[in-house]
């Protein structure tokens, strides 16, 4: 920066960037945050220049002649993590906001940042910190014989926690699917519409349609929103006998996407009854152009539609909402699991409480129930990143962008 004026924190400042030899760089905008009153918790200088990648290449190799150290993935929310800015699980949300798909998620990722969830696991950690403090007390007084309702407080304590932990856990299935999105899988034999529902899903003609059988070889993807959960859909090549080698390998994919699928929809054909069948188990079974033959009985399980007119798509639509479970929570509740690493961990907490509670028979086995615990004390800690969590820092900023 050019002179050597005072800046005032949180105000925007013009500013002209030089080089060694004091030719200009860029102009643009400066703004000092001051700590602690900035994302990380420390002093912090912003410069935003005009986006020219080579401006800004220069500017920052101006940055680091002058002594400035690049950042590392997630550098800047790591540090606002050990300023005492954030927590752990409130950093995943940063991640969590920028990756959100759909407006949902981006809302509960927001909810999330704000501490929501955070919130309910410190809670929780405060109530174990009681149960053992009072299994302290008690074990400390071992000589004086432990009032029954003593014991009955521990055990509605205990058993108020797992309560909590369980309706947690009960929202984590969607909760991950928020952010993790759906793959839904269609399958069925050649030239049953296939192609044509993913198109009628999705809105938009992504797959080619033909009269001419086995047009699809490969696998055809497309995104797709219900109720805030995305989903990608994956249109497969149609299963029947071949000798084509090619069609064989776009079959073999089909049956491996299928197997590695959250959900299949199998199509069939309401006036072909060979395409009734498949080897491949679904979710949900379609039966496609009954427009075309509406006077054939369709057998319970299929769900009749015409991927051309759209008869029949609002059932179906129904139906991924039925097995997405959609409906289990309203999304403004105050703390939702949206990651495999918070529901194993309160899964873990939730594990240890039950095997203390079980130990509550007596007092002989109260400071091995306080010993579960504090096991379950830690599994929480380490959402909050509280504890010895190095490891998980490590792994977890793995996946942040530069500087981020």
């Amino acid at each position: 920066m050019s002179g050597q004026a005072r800046v005032t924190p949180r105000h925007a400042t013009m500013a002209c960037w030089r080089d060694a030899a004091s030719g200009v760089i860029d102009r643009g905008i400066q703004l000092y945050f001051s700590a602690p009153a900035s994302y990380t918790g420390e002093d912090v200088v912003e410069l935003q220049g005009h986006g020219n990648p080579i401006l800004l290449r220069a500017l920052l190799d101006r940055a680091l002649e002058l002594g400035a150290e690049p950042a590392a993935p997630g550098g800047f929310t790591r540090q606002a993590i050990e300023h005492g800015k954030m927590d752990l699980s409130q950093a995943e949300a940063v991640v969590a906001t920028i990756d959100a798909a759909t407006l949902r998620a981006a809302h509960q990722a927001q909810r999330q940042l704000d501490g929501h969830f955070g919130r309910f696991i410190s809670d929780c950690m405060e109530r174990l910190t009681d149960l053992v403090a009072t299994v302290e007390a008690c074990l400390d007084f071992a000589e004086e014989e432990l009032p029954l309702r003593t014991m009955a407080q521990l055990r509605d304590q205990v058993r108020q926690l797992i309560t909590d932990l369980e309706r947690a856990l009960a929202t984590a299935a969607t909760g991950e699917r928020l952010f993790n999105g759906v793959n839904v899988v269609i399958i069925g034999a050649p030239n049953v519409g296939k192609s044509t529902l993913l198109n009628a899903l999705c809105g938009r003609d992504r797959a080619i349609v033909s009269a001419i059988a086995g047009t699809t070889r490969d696998i055809l993807e497309a995104d797709l929103e219900i109720d805030g959960i995305p989903l990608r859909l994956l249109d497969t090549a149609g299963l029947h006998e071949s000798s084509d080698t090619i069609e064989q390998e776009g079959m073999r994919r089909a049956k491996v996407a299928a197997e590695q699928a959250d959900l299949v929809l199998l199509v069939a054909d309401a006036s072909d009854d060979s395409s009734w069948h498949s080897p491949i188990h679904a979710n949900i079974y379609l039966m496609n152009k009954c427009d075309l033959a509406p006077e054939l009985p369709i057998p319970k399980q299929f769900i009749a539609i015409s991927a051309r007119s759209g008869e029949g798509l609002d059932q179906l639509r129904t139906a991924l909402r039925d097995h997405l479970d959609t409906g289990s929570f309203s999304g403004e509740e105050d703390y939702i699991i949206t990651s495999a690493r918070h529901r194993q961990a309160v899964s873990r907490a939730r594990d240890h409480l039950i095997r203390g509670d079980k130990l509550l028979s007596g007092e002989e086995t109260l400071d091995i129930a306080a010993l579960e615990w504090r096991c379950a004390w830690s599994s929480l800690g380490e959402i909050l990143g509280i504890g010895d969590v190095e490891q998980i820092l490590d792994r977890i900023f793995a996946t942040f962008c530069i500087g981020k």
